[in-house]
Parts: structure tokens; sequence; C-alpha cells
């Protein structure tokens, strides 16, 4: 089926407006490509340098130009759990490409921060960044021009957007993404937020809160909830960067072992070397992104997205915007419910027919492109499967179900969940934000409220416990963003504003920073731009300002004249404390020179 007109037309407009960016990253992927890596030009002290830990065989193959050499870029570390099961990875992946008839080394590691450690802390303020960060460490590993061929190893919040961004400006390189899957469910992810409101409201200890999040946080793995982990994985799946059914296989089984053999493999078959030759920067289109937005809104997916999407497209040349996004969100609709969008979590959304399941809706209703390249081969339908563990332990796939074994998680496009996507953008007289709305009630998608005013989280966290937020009124947190202290997430936010709502409140937060995959029922508009400490128009409001937020039409105001509001001076905030410790002081050349949050926030896109 061809797609709809309505996406046709939108990738069309991308693909106009990418043609001078897109065309020059072409001409320079074409032109590394056809130089091709050559390693027996290499000067003798290159090469030996390069290899000098290798077997005498491996020695002889490298030496010459016939057998493909795959470079590991792996974010292994074994204090958090969705990058501990690493750890064994790179010897698997050896293994896997000596049977093949290619040798394997890992050309570098890059940093994975887990922003669930950071949450509220100074670590959190190098989060955003630490994406950045992660892609200019892959690009010193792949440096040393060793490579025929990439597999990535990561998973979590910024560790994949980074390495994919290193993956396109190493464009002329294949690259494979090789997940290690979520942990085994834990407590529910309803009665984790349950107890975690008790604690807030003082009714139950540290004791009883620290038990019931070790419940829920338990083992290897990615956090069973949809936060920006998991729509990590589902993202670089529909796009076609992994093996087909690979995102949500648990850890340490031996289907998890299979599809990163596989992968190991098909990274090999791909090289130039072969009949197959895959580069990363031309396999990946405008339509390939537009299908990950397009996932992103059928699924109600992490808001984080709106900046990774952006800055991983520009690193392909493609110049994606929020306005883009939130016009697929008007035409894709929501079929999934996966916590904090629903009860169930990633497992049970695997369980109910997970991707393929997805994809294959999406395709029947020509909802998605399916004439996309992947480095599975051509085409999206190869992903629209149910993938199993096949004789002699290998992989083995079927054709998706057409019907879901939930309905309760995952509906058809006949009956969705609701019928547009979980994303929008607003706009209006204090400039741009985004809001995710999939776990919003209907009657609180417009709210009119007076303002109040913070600089931080902890400030409104400490006006909840001495009983100041009465009535209605939307939060206004501002100096949060990417200038200011790295766009932290808020996530301590939720907690607070859920009981005020609970109370019968009507609430919502507007925020230059972030809330993460994890925002829920509150609605939020967040990543607004232009930041306060550009003097964007979010520090203009002033305390007690009528506020109306309405994301049914997409706008976001507040209720003064424009003259007024230009008229008053920018509110300023003092951020001395935020320049040092706990590694900040290191990101202050990022600060200085990160681009807004609507262009990625980025210190390399602007």
């Amino acid at each position: 089926m061809t797609v709809d007109p309505r996406i046709a037309a939108i990738t069309a407009r991308i693909v106009e407006r990418s043609k001078p960016s897109r065309e020059l990253y072409l001409h320079r992927v074409r032109n590394a490509a056809a130089k091709g890596v050559h390693r027996s030009v290499l000067g003798c002290g290159n090469l030996a340098h390069g290899f000098a830990v290798c077997s005498p065989s491996e020695k002889v193959a490298l030496s010459g130009d016939t057998v493909p050499n795959l470079g590991i870029i792996t974010s292994y570390n074994d204090m958090l759990s969705a990058h501990q099961p690493f750890e064994t990875y790179p010897a698997m992946i050896r293994e896997a490409a000596a049977e093949a008839g290619g040798i394997a080394q890992v050309a570098g590691g890059v940093p994975a921060m887990c922003d669930g450690v950071t949450q509220g802390q100074p670590g959190m303020e190098l989060s955003l960044f630490s994406r950045d960060l992660i892609a200019m460490a892959a690009g010193i590993g792949l440096s040393h021009n060793m490579f025929d061929s990439t597999v990535y190893l990561g998973v979590c919040d910024k560790i994949v957007p980074g390495l994919m961004i290193a993956a396109m400006t190493f464009g002329h390189l294949p690259a494979v993404f090789i997940p290690a899957g979520p942990m085994t469910t834990g407590l529910p992810n309803d009665e984790k937020a349950r107890v975690r409101q008790l604690y807030a409201e003082g009714k139950i200890g540290r004791d009883e809160l620290l038990d019931a999040e070790s419940k829920s946080y338990h083992g290897p793995g990615t956090c069973t909830f949809y936060g920006t982990a998991n729509s990590n994985q589902m993202v670089m799946e529909i796009m076609g960067f992994h093996m087909p059914g690979a995102s949500f296989i648990n850890p340490g089984t031996p289907l998890r072992d299979a599809l990163t053999r596989e992968a190991t493999k098909r990274a090999l078959a791909i090289t130039a070397l072969g009949n197959e030759f895959t580069p990363a920067g031309e396999m990946i289109d405008e339509r390939s992104i537009v299908n990950g937005v397009i996932g992103l809104h059928a699924t109600g997916g992490s808001t984080n997205h709106t900046m990774h999407l952006v800055a991983m497209a520009r690193a392909a040349g493609i110049m994606l915007t929020w306005q883009d996004i939130s016009e697929l969100s008007d035409i894709i609709p929501l079929l999934a419910r996966v916590y904090p969008n629903g009860l169930a979590d990633v497992n049970h959304f695997h369980a109910a027919g997970g991707i393929g399941y997805l994809i294959g809706q999406l395709l029947k209703n020509g909802m998605i492109h399916e004439d996309v390249r992947t480095v599975f081969g051509h085409g999206l339908q190869a992903y629209a499967i149910d993938v199993k563990l096949g004789e002699n332990g290998t992989v083995a796939r079927e054709r998706a179900p057409d019907v879901s074994h939930d309905p309760k998680v995952l509906a058809t496009i006949d009956k969705p969940f609701q019928a547009t996507g979980g994303l929008k953008m607003l706009t209006g007289n204090l400039g741009k934000a985004v809001i995710k709305i999939s776990a919003v009630k209907p009657e609180r998608h417009i709210i009119e409220a007076p303002a109040k005013i913070f600089h931080d989280q902890a400030s409104l966290n400490d006006a909840f416990k001495e009983g100041k937020l009465e009535g209605d009124f939307v939060a206004v947190v501002r100096f949060q963003g990417p200038k200011a202290n790295g766009m932290p997430e808020l996530h301590k936010l939720t907690t607070v504003l859920g009981i005020l709502q609970d109370r019968g409140q009507m609430v919502a937060l507007i925020t230059d920073g972030r809330m993460s995959g994890a925002s829920g029922k509150v609605p939020s508009a967040i990543h607004m731009t232009p930041e306060a400490k550009d003097g964007g128009p979010i520090s203009r409001i002033r305390e007690g300002d009528i506020i109306r937020l309405d994301a049914t039409t997409g706008k976001i105001n507040v209720l003064v004249s424009d003259a007024e509001l230009d008229a008053r001076e920018p509110a300023e905030a003092d951020l001395s404390g935020n320049e040092f410790g706990m590694g900040r002081e290191l990101f202050a050349p990022f600060r200085a020179m990160t681009g807004a949050a609507e262009h990625g926030a980025s210190v390399f896109f602007h």
C-alpha cells in the first residue's frame, strides 16, 4: 500500500528543505566511501599499531584488503543495568565475526550515564551534553580508519542518539545497532508511582520507598517503563538499524545472543567488500526519519526525541523541524498503551505483538514508508515480524500477527487509543514548546490559570512542602535550558504536580527544561525556546500572569498585550551554583556553544 498522501507531502517538504545540506552530506559520504579503508597502504608503523594485539593469522588478514574488519563502539559499564550486559558482547562478536570470515576489534568505548541515578542531582546537568560527547568519543575510536563496518552497543537516553550522530558522521561505513534488551518485569510501574506519591506526602518513609524502587529496578537491562531508553530501541528498529525484532528481547537469553551473532554477521555482509554495500549515511533518508517520528507518535514515545531526532537527522543533512513532528502527530493514531501512558511495561508490549505488530498495522494502513533501505535489506515489510529462537541457536522469524495479543496494550488503527499521536508543538507569544498528551486526560488539554514562578525544581518542591501551592496555577520553571544549566530533566516535579492534580487542582507546567520520556498525566509545555537565559519571553512572565495552554489548538500564551510583554525587562537568575561541581565546570564550553532546543540542543547544529 502506498503511504498516506499527507505523510508523503510532509516527507516531500522535508526533502525539499534538506536539499542543500543533504546533497553536501552525501557528496562527502560518497567521497569517503570511494577512498575505502585500504589498510594495505597504511604506513607500516600505522598498521602495526592497529593490529599489535591481534593473533598472527589476524595480522596476515588485516595486512590486505580482502578480509573485513568490524569496529565495535561500546557503552559498556557495570554500574548501569542497561549497559552491564554488553560486558560479554565483544567476545561474542569476535567469535561470530570469525565464523563469517571477518575480524572484529573494539574501536572505542563511550560514556554512558543514567538519568535515573542523576535525577535531581548536579550530575543531571551533564546528561544532555553527554549525547554530543558520546558522538565525539565514538568519532575518536573510528578515526583510526581501520574498519570496513561498525556495530554500536548502546541502549539508554543520550547514548543511542550520540552513537547515531557518530554513525552519520562516519556515514561511509555500514552501521548496525545492537541492543541489550529490557530487564524482566518487576514491581508494576503504577505501584511504584503510588509509593512515590505516598513518600512525597510524608505517609511512608525512605525504607519503604527504597524497597519499592529496588523491586522496580532489579536486574540487568533497561528500565521497563516506556521512557527515552525504550523509545530509542523502537526508533532504531523502525528506522532499520536493528535486526528485525531485536529491540525488546531480555538480556542473557539464547535469543538475545542469537540476535547479537546475527547482527555481527550482517554488519560484515554489508561492507564494500561484498555485493550488498550499505553505507549508513546513504541507507538513511528523509523517509527513514519520518518513520522514526511516526513510530514515536504511534507508541506515545519520549519527548526527548523532539530534540534527539532533530539532531540525528541533521547529522545526515536532513532538516527535520518541530512543525513536521507536530503535523505528523495529527495524522498518526496512538496504538500503544505502555507506562506512563498505560499500565503495561515494555515486556507486556512485546508479548502483545511488539514492534512487529505495530509496523504491520502501520504498513497495512499506509501510515508509514515501506520503501526504505535497512541493514536487513530493502523494505520495512521485513520488520513486520515475530522473532523466535530457531534451530541450532539461530534466529527464526514469522509474519507478525494481524491481531493484538492484548488489546489493552496494542490497538488497531481502526480502533486506536486516540486518533492522534502523543506529541505536539505549542506556539504563541511565549515562543515554541512541545507537549506530550498521550497520558493527559482530554479535560486537561486546556488550562488557563495564574503563573507561579520558580527558577529551579527544588524551589517548587519546597513550596509544596510548605503548603504554598494552593488553587489552580501554571508552574513556570525557567532558567533550565541548555545554555543556562545543560537542560536537566525535571522529573522530580512529576510526583508533586501529580499529587496536586489528584487533589482536584488544575495545574500545568511551562519550562525551558526537560521532563524526559516519563512525562505523564500533568500537561507540561517543555523545551520552551527561546530559553530564559537567551532572554526569551518565558523570562518576561510575572507572578500571577494568566497563562493559557491549549493542547487542542497547539497554542500557549501569556494573556498580556504584546506591547506590555515586549516592554518588560527579562528576569535574571543567579546561575553560579550550576557552574562547578560534579564535572559541570568541564562543560562550560558546551553551555556557551549549544544551539536551541528546536534545533536539537546540540553544540554541532544551530
